[in-house]
C-alpha cells in the first residue's frame, strides 16, 4: 500500500527505477499542495499530457484545502480523459508505468490518478509477409495489441466478442489478451486456456514462442502443433467465428489460436475467396505437395537402393548412369544436399536483404551446376530434393515437421526400404490420431469420421452450403470426451 507522504512515494518509485533515463518526475503545486507527474519517456504522449492533464490542474480553480478533497475534484471536474483509473498500491501504479500510463500523486492523498496517455512509436499496418492472398485483406497485425485487438474489433461488429487481458512474465510483465465470442467459444476450452496462461511460470515473454509450448501439454511427443498462429486479422475473425479462442501477445504481430486441428494447415483464406472448384482444386494440390515432401525423397532413395523393379527401365538406366559417376551412395547424396538446402535457406533468411540475392546465386552454383557437374551428386537426387522443397512452401505452417519428417523418411527407407516407410507412415498416422488438443481430436474431423465436415475438409463448398451451419470446434466428434486421458493424450 502507498503511504500518504509524497516523499516517501517519490523515494520509492526512485529507488525501484535506480536513476534510469527515462523515469521522469515533474514536480508542481495544486494550490499549495505538494504534487508529481510520473512518466516513462517514449511510451507517453508529451503534447496529450501538457493540454489533457497539466493545463487544466494547474488552471483550475480549486477551493479545497484537503489533499483528499483536492484528488476528489480534480478526478470528477478537472481532468476529462476517457481511460482514467485511481491506484493504490506501487504494484499497480509501477504496472500502468510500463503500459505507458501517466500518474499524479499529491502529497495527503494515499491513492494516485492514472492517465492513459500513450504515444510511442510503432510499426505501421501493412500486409503480413508469411500469409500472402490474392483476395484478401492487405491489413497485418502489428507489435502494440491495443492496435490489433481494434483490428479485431473493426471486422466484428457484435457486442459477444470479449476481451481479457492477463499479465504474464515475472520481469516483462507482458499483456496477453485472450479474445474469443462469449455464445461461441466451448466454456471448457476458455477454463483451460485462461488456466494455462495464468499458470505460466516464465520470467520474460517477448514472442508468441514463450507461450505457445505452454498453453499446451508440456511433455508431449508430437511433432504437430496443436496451436495455429496467424498474422491476419480476418483468419482470427474467421477462426473465433468457429468457436475457437486467440491469444494475443503484446510485442508480437502473431496472434496465437486455439484449439488448432491438422485439416487447418491445409486451409487458407483464398479458398474462401475463390469459387468452389477452384478452391477445391487447390485443396487437393496442398495434400498432394504434403506428400510429395514428405515421402518423395525417401521413395526415391528406397526405390534406386533396394526396390529398381518399381521404376520404369529407361528411368532406371538413366539414374544408374548419373550414380555410376557420384563417389557417394543414394542416402547420403540425398541427406548432403538437404542439409546444404537448408543452411542456404537459413542464410537467406538471416543475411542482411543486400546480400540475400548473393546467397542465393552462390547457392545455386554451388548446390546445383557445379555440384552435378563435379560429380558430387547425381542429377536425378538433386531434382527429387529441388522438387521436394518446392512443395514444401506450399503448407508452410508444417515446414518445420514437414522437413524433420523427411530426414527420417530419408535414412529409413535407405536402411530399410519399402518396409521402413509403411512402418513410419503408420507411426506419424497413429500420433495424429492419437492426440487431443483440448479434449478434441487433432485429427477431426477425418477421424473421428464426420461426413457433414467434409464439405470444408476434401472439398470446398459454396458459401450457400457452407452458411447454413457453422461448423463449431466445440461440435466436432470427439469433444464429448468427458476423461481425454482415458481415450487418448491431451495437448
Amino acid at each position: 500500500m502507498m503511504t500518504a507522504s509524497l516523499k516517501e512515494n517519490l523515494a520509492y518509485f526512485n529507488q525501484q527505477f535506480d536513476g534510469s533515463a527515462d523515469f521522469i518526475v515533474r514536480k508542481f503545486q495544486i494550490t499549495g499542495t505538494d504534487a508529481a507527474l510520473l512518466t516513462l519517456e517514449g511510451l507517453v504522449n508529451k503534447q496529450v499530457i501538457v493540454q489533457g492533464i497539466m493545463n487544466p490542474i494547474l488552471h483550475a480553480t480549486i477551493l479545497e484545502q484537503d489533499p483528499v478533497k483536492k484528488f476528489e475534484y480534480i478526478r470528477d471536474n478537472t481532468l476529462a480523459t476517457v481511460d482514467q483509473a485511481e491506484v493504490d498500491t506501487y504494484d499497480a501504479a509501477i504496472q500502468k508505468l510500463m503500459n505507458g500510463f501517466a500518474l499524479i500523486a499529491i502529497d495527503g492523498c494515499i491513492r494516485m490518478m492514472a492517465f492513459s496517455v500513450q504515444g510511442f512509436s510503432f510499426r505501421g499496418i501493412s500486409e503480413p509477409q508469411n500469409e500472402m492472398t490474392q483476395r484478401g485483406s492487405r491489413e497485418g497485425f502489428v507489435e502494440p495489441f491495443l492496435i490489433n485487438m481494434s483490428m479485431i474489433r473493426r471486422r466484428m461488429h457484435t457486442p459477444k466478442l470479449k476481451f481479457e487481458i492477463f499479465t504474464v512474465g515475472k520481469e516483462s510483465k507482458t499483456n496477453i489478451c485472450v479474445c474469443y465470442l462469449r455464445d461461441t467459444v466451448s466454456p471448457k476450452v476458455l477454463s483451460r486456456v485462461k488456466k494455462r496462461i495464468k499458470d505460466l511460470q516464465l520470467n520474460t515473454v517477448l514472442a508468441a514462442g514463450y507461450v505457445s509450448p505452454q498453453i499446451v501439454r508440456k511433455h508431449s511427443h508430437f511433432i504437430f502443433s496443436g496451436v495455429g498462429l496467424s498474422e491476419r486479422p480476418d483468419t482470427v475473425c474467421g477462426k473465433i467465428n468457429e468457436g475457437r479462442v486467440a491469444i494475443i501477445i503484446d510485442g508480437t504481430p502473431n496472434v496465437l489460436i486455439v484449439p488448432h486441428l491438422f485439416i487447418e494447415n491445409f486451409q487458407s483464406f483464398d479458398d474462401y475467396a475463390f469459387r468452389p472448384f477452384y478452391a477445391t482444386f487447390t485443396r487437393w494440390l496442398k495434400f498432394f505437395a504434403f506428400f510429395l515432401a514428405v515421402f518423395l525423397p525417401g521413395f526415391y532413395v528406397s526405390a534406386t537402393t533396394f526396390h529398381p523393379e518399381l521404376l520404369p527401365e529407361e528411368l532406371m538406366l538413366k539414374i544408374a548412369q548419373a550414380e555410376a559417376t557420384t563417389p557417394f551412395p543414394v542416402m547420403l547424396e540425398a541427406i548432403v544436399i538437404h542439409f546444404l538446402y537448408e543452411i542456404m535457406r537459413e542464410a537467406g533468411l538471416r543475411v542482411p536483404q543486400p546480400l540475400s540475392n548473393a546467397v542465393s546465386i552462390v547457392g545455386a552454383l554451388v548446390i546445383g551446376e557445379t555440384a552435378v557437374s563435379s560429380g558430387l551428386v547425381g542429377a536425378p537426387t538433386l531434382m527429387v530434393i529441388a522438387l521436394t522443397a518446392t512443395a514444401s512452401y506450399v503448407t508452410p505452417t508444417l515446414y518445420g515437421p514437414v522437413t524433420i519428417m523427411r530426414f527420417i523418411f530419408i535414412v529409413v527407407g535407405g536402411t530399410l526400404g519399402f518396409w521402413g516407410l509403411a512402418l513410419c507412415l503408420m507411426v506419424m498416422l497413429v500420433n495424429i490420431c492419437a492426440e487431443m488438443v483440448y479434449q478434441i481430436p487433432f485429427s477431426a474431423p477425418l477421424s473421428p469420421f464426420k461426413l457433414h465436415s467434409m464439405r470444408d475438409v476434401l472439398v470446398r463448398a459454396s458459401w450457400k452450403i457452407l452458411s447454413k451451419n457453422i461448423e463449431m470446434v466445440q461440435n466436432m466428434p470427439g469433444s464429448e470426451i468427458k476423461n481425454p486421458d482415458q481415450k487418448g493424450k491431451q495437448v
